[in-house]
């Protein structure tokens, strides 16, 4: 018993035990790659929380507080550890409207129920509805994802201080606004950005002692600021000093219309940061073979939130883009995100001149090869091997991923899914006819009988032909809901109007108390020994009896 209890705490806290695996052992080199992957991520989230609070309508700092925040909170407790959280762009557009119409403390205050209500979705396992995302769908969200984080990349090749707002999640979503750079800065620009991207290809292939992404922010780093060349940096977008985050009681009357106000947005967020963390997770659990977290994962969301809105944040979910940068560059336990979440809090109160003189295009480039590296390029390839179904939900996903955001992409992908595979289902329903040595006309079901089916199911019977004693076999068929009942009633009803016996056979104990419970008919639940599950029902003038 020790042992087991000791062996879950070595798990939560990342600590070295024998039943980690090897690569989740903090060795002292595996130290140095997490810490090193840590800094890397933490770099790549200044100009990311940045730019969120510019779209969310608030100061910088609440953008970045909320980064620091929500990273160290789900990277000490949440489900899966090598994720990272922070302030996102999906949120942000939320929250620009609240923001501009109610002001920055009902945007707390909308935080931190957020985070009451993402607690309640873990304390009620439903996280694990995530399962129900077809792979159809998760091919898409991670093609639609990787478009959206090249076409966030694009604003960065844009004047510093021209790029306005579009309200769609992102800066600019890479679209108008703004003046784009030309003639020598644009070219110094893309060489730069060509630069880091060959430093991140090139470096594995050398030495794994430093994560590539950070070699390649450095070198390219370092020889802009050597040469002293003029390109947009970190400092172009905001200053990012300030100080330790203050505790701070959202400044909101606690009456009921203020609760009717922040209600639906908090509910949007949380549903909008829980679909994005919960197929993060699903995401990273892939890349290093982990499964499960999901109620663990929605309960460290719900409380990074309701944490970050009584410190000055705006709030957060995982973010894809900064996790596939931490699993890439090695990050495996827990410590990575606590170094992330730490480094981004000494820039904030010791390192913002340092910082800030980071060029842009190192960041683009590592976001470039995050592109490369998320984008499905098999999925490519398949659409013409996998049913068209499946091929019009994996392009049907990527496209409203990008044109509207990865939440409303996801839950449109399920619903298309579900609606083709009840049509599928639906159609599937046909049955067999065979005549008995007494007379009887015997119908062999086949097929699921649920409320896609069921009109097709009444279809199946000639009730004027049929001789006066029906049996309807249900052994390869399922009934599932009520629509099912009512038509197997329906039936009934119609045979018993006509004077006609009908016999429902090879139903399940669980299809048998279902009609008991409908009230309608009178049943007799006599087990067929021969099929363990199976029940014969009579039915004469609407009455069911014994067989």
């Amino acid at each position: 018993m020790k042992r087991t209890v000791l062996a879950a705490f070595a798990n939560r806290i990342a600590i070295p035990d024998l039943n980690l695996l090897p690569e989740e052992r903090l060795t002292i080199g595996r130290l140095r790659i997490e810490i090193l992957s840590g800094l890397t991520v933490a770099l790549a989230l200044v100009p990311e929380a940045v730019a969120f609070a510019f779209v969310a309508g608030v100061h910088p700092l609440v953008g970045l507080y909320a980064a620091f925040m929500v990273g160290l909170i789900t990277a000490l407790i949440g489900g899966r550890p090598g994720m990272i959280s922070g302030a996102t762009g999906a949120l942000a557009v939320v929250m620009v409207a609240l923001v501009a119409k109610h002001g920055v403390e009902y945007l707390f205050a909308t935080v931190v129920l957020m985070g009451l209500l993402q607690i309640l979705a873990g304390i009620m396992h439903w996280g694990k509805f995530i399962r129900l995302v077809p792979h159809p769908v998760m091919l898409g969200f991670v093609n639609g994802l990787a478009i959206v984080i090249f076409l966030a990349q694009m604003t960065q090749f844009k004047v510093p201080g021209t790029v306005e707002n579009d309200g769609h999640g992102l800066p600019d979503h890479g679209g108008g606004g703004g003046e784009w750079l030309t003639g020598m800065p644009l070219v110094t620009m893309l060489g730069l950005v060509g630069l880091t991207m060959a430093v991140i290809w090139l470096m594995p292939r050398l030495t794994r002692t430093i994560p590539a992404p950070l070699a390649g922010i450095g070198i390219t780093a370092a020889l802009v600021i050597g040469f002293g060349l003029d390109v947009p940096r970190v400092g172009d977008m905001a200053a990012i000093t300030g100080g330790w985050p203050a505790f701070h009681i959202p400044a909101v009357p606690l009456t009921w219309q203020t609760l009717t106000i922040i209600a639906p947005y908090a509910v949007i967020l949380a549903a909008i940061g829980l679909i994005e963390s919960l197929l993060t997770l699903n995401l990273v659990g892939d890349i290093v073979g982990k499964r499960g977290g999901a109620s663990q994962e929605c309960i460290a969301q719900g409380i990074a939130n309701s944490v970050t809105g009584v410190f000055g944040g705006m709030g957060g979910c995982a973010m894809i883009g900064q996790s596939m940068i931490n699993v890439k560059s090695g990050g495996r336990t827990r410590v990575a995100g606590i170094a992330a979440a730490l480094f981004l809090l000494s820039f904030i109160l010791f390192a913002a001149p340092v910082i800030e003189q980071i060029p842009l295009a190192a960041l683009v480039g590592v976001m470039f090869m995050v592109v490369i590296g998320t984008f499905a390029w098999n999925s490519v390839t398949i659409l013409a091997k996998v049913p068209l179904m499946d091929a019009f939900v994996i392009l049907l996903v990527t496209v409203v991923t990008v044109l509207s955001d990865l939440a409303v992409a996801v839950v449109v992908g399920v619903i298309v899914s579900a609606l083709a595979y009840a049509w599928n289902n639906a159609r599937r329903i046909d049955a067999k006819t065979v005549e008995t040595t007494e007379g009887a006309r015997v119908y062999l079901i086949q097929g699921p009988l649920f409320f896609g089916s069921a009109s097709g199911f009444t279809e199946l019977f000639d009730i004027e032909a049929d001789p006066a004693r029906i049996i309807v076999d249900f052994a390869d068929s399922r009934v599932v809901d009520q629509s099912a009942l009512q038509a197997i009633e329906q039936i009934a009803a119609k045979y018993g109007a006509a004077g006609k016996q009908i016999q429902l056979r090879h139903l399940s104990r669980e299809c048998h108390r279902l009609l008991a419970k409908a009230g309608h008919l009178i049943i007799d639940s006599d087990d067929d020994p021969d099929y363990e599950l199976a029940v014969d029902y009579s039915v004469r003038t609407g009455i069911l009896g014994g067989h």
